[in-house]
């Protein structure tokens, strides 16, 4: 599984990186971004939550 975050919609929140820091971490930007290439299979629940509770739906897995 893959994860992104669209930085359009990023409102710097942290909730994603609050849910699962193993894949999203702050940016130069100071926005969410992922912070891994693919999502390890141990955090792909974390990273599920993380995208379901992003307020702006910026989280895209696949």
């Amino acid at each position: 599984m893959k994860a992104s975050v669209d930085q359009d919609l990023c409102i710097s929140c942290g909730a994603c990186i609050d849910t699962c820091p193993e894949v999203f971490d702050w940016n130069e930007d100071d926005k969410a971004h992922a912070k891994v290439d693919e999502v390890p299979e141990a955090h792909e629940d974390a990273a599920k939550e993380a995208a379901e509770g992003c307020p702006t739906e910026a989280i895209k897995l696949s």
